[in-house]
């Protein structure tokens, strides 16, 4: 009987140190990856704002790439560039001014605001202070912007970025980098096709008003507001519609996007 438990109790032993080692390792391996974890972060969020503006080129670095951005962070409140005291702000919130992480500004508290009912189409439940713009500029005037937006689709939220001509108003690019959308339905607002109908169209009519949308079916020939919806995905087309009219409209970036407009005229 003694020999039993002897047996048990080694047994025992053993799995507790065999977990522990385990334990040991896989933490190891996380806290030694984390940095390169996060540099890839960096990266993708870079290829992406690149293929938004339609300047990603296949084989050259994107940080050599990325070199002809500037990056600024903005005030959506008030539409203008954050302060110094501002970006002091965002570092007290426990957020890295130079690699602001919009996503989780929207979840703290001192740099976000609760949204509901008709101020939020987009469901995005949270609408941060801040936001993190990229510029192409050449001898002081901006060629290109490129501004983050997401909102809620049929599945999931819609992460991604528009890009806008200097005139503030022709879309150069849209893209999406993060939802869960199904595969062959929603999921077609990866494809190349449905992307390159947003080229050309236009987000404000002549009064000034957004007036870029995605229709039901194909849009209307010639119409510069309007985006085919994507077939057998009503829900999420609509949510793209949304998501994209309230980052460009004043409870966004609208208010930023006519002061650079007035700026360049």
């Amino acid at each position: 009987m003694s020999a039993n438990n002897d047996s048990i109790q080694k047994t025992l032993i053993v799995a507790v140190l065999l977990c522990l080692v385990c334990a040991i390792i896989v933490a190891g391996a996380a806290v030694s990856l984390k940095p390169l974890q996060v540099a890839n972060k960096v990266e993708d969020k870079k290829k992406n704002v690149l293929a938004a503006a339609g300047m990603l080129q296949p084989g050259v670095s994107v940080e050599e790439q990325f070199k002809k951005i500037t990056t600024r962070i903005v005030n959506l409140e008030e539409g203008r560039f954050a302060t110094e005291a501002e970006l002091a702000e965002i570092k007290a919130a426990g957020l890295d001014p130079q690699k602001y992480d919009q996503r989780k500004a929207s979840k703290t508290p001192e740099l976000s605001k609760p949204l509901s009912g008709d101020e939020d189409p987009a469901s995005i439940k949270r609408m941060e202070k801040y936001a993190e713009i990229y510029m192409i500029e050449n001898n002081g005037e901006i060629e290109k912007i490129i501004l983050p937006i997401h909102g809620y689709g049929l599945w999931s939220t819609l992460y991604g970025f528009i890009a806008l001509k200097g005139d503030m108003d022709t879309i150069v690019g849209l893209g999406f980098y993060s939802h869960a959308e199904t595969p062959g339905l929603g999921g077609e607002i990866d494809n190349p096709s449905w992307k390159a109908i947003w080229e050309g169209k236009e987000v404000y009519d002549d009064s000034g008003d957004v007036a870029i949308k995605v229709v039901k079916g194909p849009a209307e020939p010639g119409n510069p507001y309007q985006v085919d919806g994507l077939s057998g995905a009503t829900l999420t087309s609509r949510g793209v519609s949304s998501l994209v009219r309230f980052w460009v409209s004043d409870r966004a970036f609208g208010s930023l996007l006519t002061k650079l407009k007035e700026q360049g005229a």
